[in-house]
Protein backbone atom coordinates (compact mmCIF):
# COMPACT_ATOMS: atom_id res chain seq x y z
CA UNK A 1 0.00 0.00 0.00
CA UNK A 2 1.41 3.26 -1.06
CA UNK A 3 1.60 6.56 1.03
CA UNK A 4 -1.93 7.78 -1.36
CA UNK A 5 -4.01 4.79 -0.32
CA UNK A 6 -2.94 4.88 3.33
CA UNK A 7 -3.82 8.45 3.82
CA UNK A 8 -7.56 7.53 1.91
CA UNK A 9 -8.06 5.00 4.18
CA UNK A 10 -7.74 7.29 7.53
CA UNK A 11 -9.54 10.18 5.87
CA UNK A 12 -12.47 7.77 5.17
CA UNK A 13 -12.29 5.89 8.56
CA UNK A 14 -12.28 9.67 10.32
CA UNK A 15 -15.32 11.12 7.66
CA UNK A 16 -17.20 8.01 9.02
CA UNK A 17 -16.46 8.76 12.44
CA UNK A 18 -17.66 12.76 11.73
CA UNK A 19 -21.00 11.19 10.43
CA UNK A 20 -21.84 8.47 13.35
CA UNK A 21 -20.63 11.60 16.33
CA UNK A 22 -23.09 14.27 14.61
CA UNK A 23 -25.40 11.89 14.41
CA UNK A 24 -25.53 10.37 17.79
CA UNK A 25 -25.66 14.61 19.15
CA UNK A 26 -28.63 15.50 16.94
CA UNK A 27 -30.49 12.56 18.97
CA UNK A 28 -29.23 13.98 22.51
CA UNK A 29 -31.83 16.02 24.86
CA UNK A 30 -31.08 19.09 25.91
CA UNK A 31 -30.51 17.75 29.99
CA UNK A 32 -27.62 15.18 27.43
CA UNK A 33 -25.54 18.19 27.09
CA UNK A 34 -24.73 18.69 30.60
CA UNK A 35 -23.71 15.02 31.42
CA UNK A 36 -20.49 14.92 32.69
CA UNK A 37 -17.77 12.35 30.53
CA UNK A 38 -15.02 10.48 31.99
CA UNK A 39 -12.93 13.64 31.32
CA UNK A 40 -12.34 15.48 34.31
CA UNK A 41 -14.10 19.13 33.66
CA UNK A 42 -15.75 18.20 30.63
CA UNK A 43 -19.69 17.34 29.53
CA UNK A 44 -20.93 16.50 26.53
CA UNK A 45 -21.22 20.02 25.28
CA UNK A 46 -17.24 19.91 25.81
CA UNK A 47 -17.02 17.03 24.06
CA UNK A 48 -18.36 18.76 20.96
CA UNK A 49 -17.16 21.91 21.27
CA UNK A 50 -13.76 20.46 20.97
CA UNK A 51 -14.43 18.74 18.15
CA UNK A 52 -15.79 21.52 16.67
CA UNK A 53 -12.89 23.62 17.48
CA UNK A 54 -10.36 21.25 16.19
CA UNK A 55 -12.19 20.46 12.91
CA UNK A 56 -12.60 24.02 12.19
CA UNK A 57 -9.03 25.01 12.47
CA UNK A 58 -8.03 22.37 9.70
CA UNK A 59 -11.10 23.13 7.60
CA UNK A 60 -8.78 26.80 7.41
CA UNK A 61 -11.00 28.78 9.79
CA UNK A 62 -9.57 31.39 11.87
CA UNK A 63 -8.41 30.45 15.38
CA UNK A 64 -10.56 32.37 18.54
CA UNK A 65 -9.02 33.36 21.68
CA UNK A 66 -11.14 32.03 24.33
CA UNK A 67 -12.66 34.87 27.10
CA UNK A 68 -10.84 33.32 30.37
CA UNK A 69 -8.22 31.24 31.44
CA UNK A 70 -8.63 27.46 31.33
CA UNK A 71 -11.27 26.03 33.63
CA UNK A 72 -8.69 23.22 34.53
CA UNK A 73 -5.30 22.88 35.28
CA UNK A 74 -3.88 22.90 31.89
CA UNK A 75 0.01 22.53 32.41
CA UNK A 76 1.00 22.00 28.59
CA UNK A 77 0.53 24.02 25.41
CA UNK A 78 -1.47 20.83 24.09
CA UNK A 79 -3.83 21.07 27.33
CA UNK A 80 -4.05 24.79 27.15
CA UNK A 81 -5.04 25.14 23.34
CA UNK A 82 -7.41 22.28 24.11
CA UNK A 83 -9.11 24.44 26.42
CA UNK A 84 -9.11 27.15 24.48
CA UNK A 85 -11.20 25.52 21.70
CA UNK A 86 -14.18 24.87 24.41
CA UNK A 87 -14.20 27.84 26.52
CA UNK A 88 -14.13 29.72 23.51
CA UNK A 89 -17.55 27.74 22.56
CA UNK A 90 -19.00 27.66 26.18
CA UNK A 91 -21.85 29.90 25.11
CA UNK A 92 -23.15 28.03 22.21
CA UNK A 93 -26.17 25.78 22.03
CA UNK A 94 -25.91 22.06 20.83
CA UNK A 95 -27.48 22.92 16.97
CA UNK A 96 -24.57 25.19 16.62
CA UNK A 97 -21.67 23.24 18.00
CA UNK A 98 -23.40 20.40 15.64
CA UNK A 99 -23.45 22.65 12.67
CA UNK A 100 -19.87 23.77 12.69
CA UNK A 101 -18.88 20.41 12.93
CA UNK A 102 -20.58 19.27 10.25
CA UNK A 103 -19.29 22.45 7.93
CA UNK A 104 -16.15 22.31 8.40
CA UNK A 105 -15.81 18.94 8.52
CA UNK A 106 -17.63 18.66 4.56
CA UNK A 107 -15.45 21.35 3.69
CA UNK A 108 -12.19 19.79 4.64
CA UNK A 109 -13.24 16.18 3.42
CA UNK A 110 -14.15 17.83 0.36
CA UNK A 111 -10.58 19.17 -0.10
CA UNK A 112 -9.26 16.06 0.75
CA UNK A 113 -11.02 14.06 -2.22
CA UNK A 114 -10.18 16.98 -4.30
CA UNK A 115 -6.93 17.34 -3.84
CA UNK A 116 -5.62 13.72 -1.39
CA UNK A 117 -2.32 14.45 0.26
CA UNK A 118 0.19 11.99 -1.72
CA UNK A 119 2.86 11.76 0.89
CA UNK A 120 2.88 11.09 4.07
CA UNK A 121 5.95 12.93 5.70
CA UNK A 122 4.99 16.42 4.14
CA UNK A 123 3.66 18.78 6.33
CA UNK A 124 0.11 19.67 5.88
CA UNK A 125 -1.63 23.21 5.94
CA UNK A 126 -3.99 24.17 7.45
CA UNK A 127 -2.83 22.70 10.93
CA UNK A 128 -3.07 23.11 14.79
CA UNK A 129 -0.97 25.97 16.31
CA UNK A 130 2.53 24.81 17.29
CA UNK A 131 2.00 21.33 16.22
CA UNK A 132 3.96 20.21 13.48
CA UNK A 133 2.69 16.87 12.43
CA UNK A 134 2.82 15.18 8.91
CA UNK A 135 0.31 14.03 7.14
CA UNK A 136 0.90 10.86 7.87
CA UNK A 137 0.20 11.81 11.85
CA UNK A 138 -2.83 14.41 11.26
CA UNK A 139 -4.38 11.86 9.38
CA UNK A 140 -4.60 9.16 11.92
CA UNK A 141 -4.60 10.61 14.53
CA UNK A 142 -7.93 12.46 13.61
CA UNK A 143 -10.38 9.13 13.83
CA UNK A 144 -8.62 8.32 16.83
CA UNK A 145 -9.62 12.08 18.62
CA UNK A 146 -13.42 12.34 16.99
CA UNK A 147 -14.27 8.27 17.91
CA UNK A 148 -12.90 8.58 21.35
CA UNK A 149 -15.02 11.57 21.95
CA UNK A 150 -18.04 9.89 20.51
CA UNK A 151 -17.94 6.89 23.21
CA UNK A 152 -17.19 9.31 26.14
CA UNK A 153 -20.66 10.57 24.88
CA UNK A 154 -21.80 7.37 24.29
CA UNK A 155 -20.76 6.45 28.14
CA UNK A 156 -21.99 9.87 29.42
CA UNK A 157 -25.58 9.47 27.92
CA UNK A 158 -25.73 5.54 28.19
CA UNK A 159 -26.37 5.33 24.65
CA UNK A 160 -23.70 2.17 23.80
CA UNK A 161 -22.26 1.93 19.99
CA UNK A 162 -19.87 2.30 17.67
CA UNK A 163 -17.71 -0.76 18.92
CA UNK A 164 -17.69 -2.70 15.82
CA UNK A 165 -17.10 0.50 13.17
CA UNK A 166 -13.65 0.75 11.26
CA UNK A 167 -13.05 3.40 13.47
CA UNK A 168 -13.38 1.18 16.33
CA UNK A 169 -10.68 -0.98 14.99
CA UNK A 170 -8.42 1.90 13.98
CA UNK A 171 -7.94 2.94 17.14
CA UNK A 172 -7.34 -0.32 18.93
CA UNK A 173 -4.35 -0.83 16.86
CA UNK A 174 -3.43 2.33 16.69
CA UNK A 175 -3.44 2.20 20.96
CA UNK A 176 -2.21 -1.48 20.74
CA UNK A 177 1.39 0.46 19.30
CA UNK A 178 2.63 1.72 22.32
CA UNK A 179 2.46 -1.07 24.85
CA UNK A 180 6.24 -1.92 24.08
CA UNK A 181 6.84 1.57 25.78
CA UNK A 182 4.22 0.94 28.56
CA UNK A 183 5.75 -2.12 29.11
CA UNK A 184 9.52 -1.26 29.22
CA UNK A 185 9.80 2.67 30.24
CA UNK A 186 6.40 3.09 32.29
CA UNK A 187 6.15 -0.52 34.07
CA UNK A 188 10.06 -0.64 33.91
CA UNK A 189 10.21 -4.53 33.06
CA UNK A 190 13.33 -6.11 32.64
CA UNK A 191 15.08 -7.03 29.42
CA UNK A 192 13.44 -10.32 28.32
CA UNK A 193 10.02 -9.45 29.30
CA UNK A 194 7.40 -10.40 26.91
CA UNK A 195 3.94 -9.73 27.02
CA UNK A 196 0.56 -10.57 24.43
CA UNK A 197 -2.42 -8.43 24.67
CA UNK A 198 -5.31 -9.94 22.85
CA UNK A 199 -8.24 -7.90 21.92
CA UNK A 200 -11.64 -9.39 21.38
CA UNK A 201 -11.85 -8.70 17.40
CA UNK A 202 -8.50 -8.13 16.80
CA UNK A 203 -4.86 -10.31 15.53
CA UNK A 204 -3.08 -10.66 19.23
CA UNK A 205 0.32 -8.46 19.70
CA UNK A 206 3.08 -9.07 21.15
CA UNK A 207 6.12 -7.50 22.91
CA UNK A 208 9.20 -7.75 24.08
CA UNK A 209 12.34 -5.71 26.38
CA UNK A 210 15.10 -6.19 24.25
CA UNK A 211 18.48 -5.47 25.98
CA UNK A 212 18.66 -1.94 25.62
CA UNK A 213 15.66 -1.59 27.83
CA UNK A 214 13.41 -0.43 24.99
CA UNK A 215 10.40 -2.28 24.42
CA UNK A 216 9.86 -3.08 20.50
CA UNK A 217 6.87 -5.48 18.85
CA UNK A 218 7.65 -8.93 18.01
CA UNK A 219 6.64 -11.10 14.44
CA UNK A 220 5.57 -13.53 16.62
CA UNK A 221 3.66 -14.66 19.86
CA UNK A 222 4.86 -16.10 22.13
CA UNK A 223 3.07 -19.25 23.34
CA UNK A 224 3.49 -18.37 27.13
CA UNK A 225 4.72 -14.55 27.45
CA UNK A 226 5.70 -13.10 30.83
CA UNK A 227 2.32 -11.31 30.77
CA UNK A 228 -0.74 -12.28 28.89
CA UNK A 229 -3.93 -9.39 29.01
CA UNK A 230 -7.18 -10.62 27.20
CA UNK A 231 -9.89 -7.83 27.17
CA UNK A 232 -12.66 -6.72 24.71
CA UNK A 233 -12.57 -3.46 22.31
CA UNK A 234 -13.89 -1.07 25.17
CA UNK A 235 -11.89 -2.18 27.57
CA UNK A 236 -8.80 -1.74 26.16
CA UNK A 237 -10.09 1.90 24.69
CA UNK A 238 -11.00 2.67 28.41
CA UNK A 239 -8.04 2.38 29.66
CA UNK A 240 -5.59 2.52 26.89
CA UNK A 241 -7.77 6.74 26.28
CA UNK A 242 -6.98 7.37 29.91
CA UNK A 243 -10.89 7.11 30.60
CA UNK A 244 -11.51 5.06 33.59
CA UNK A 245 -10.80 1.31 34.55
CA UNK A 246 -11.00 -1.78 32.28
CA UNK A 247 -13.96 -3.39 32.83
CA UNK A 248 -12.82 -7.03 32.31
CA UNK A 249 -9.57 -8.11 32.38
CA UNK A 250 -8.23 -12.14 31.86
CA UNK A 251 -4.48 -12.38 33.45
CA UNK A 252 -1.97 -14.72 32.30
CA UNK A 253 1.48 -14.98 33.99
CA UNK A 254 3.24 -12.28 36.29
CA UNK A 255 -0.39 -10.60 37.88
CA UNK A 256 2.38 -7.99 39.80
CA UNK A 257 3.78 -7.24 36.46
CA UNK A 258 0.39 -7.21 34.69
CA UNK A 259 -1.26 -4.35 36.63
CA UNK A 260 1.57 -2.45 36.81
CA UNK A 261 1.56 -2.20 32.75
CA UNK A 262 -2.84 -1.65 33.45
CA UNK A 263 -2.50 0.78 35.73
CA UNK A 264 0.08 2.87 33.18
CA UNK A 265 -1.98 2.09 30.19
CA UNK A 266 -3.21 5.44 29.21
CA UNK A 267 -1.53 6.46 26.27
CA UNK A 268 -3.89 8.89 23.88
CA UNK A 269 -1.83 10.91 22.20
Amino acid sequence: MDDRQRLSGYVDIWWGSVRSFTDLLDGLADDDWRRPTDLPGWDVHACAAHTAHLEAVLAGEPEEAPSAGPQNDASSLISVYTEQGVLARRDRTPAELVEEIRRAATARYARLLSDPPTDGRAKPTPIFSGVGWDWQTLLRNRPLDVWMHEQDVRRAVDRPGGLDSPAAVHVVDYLSESLGYVLAKRAGAPAGTTLVLSVDGHDPVAFAVDESGRGRRLDEVPAEPTVGLVMDRESFIVAAGGRREPGHVVVTGDGELAQRVLDRLAVTP
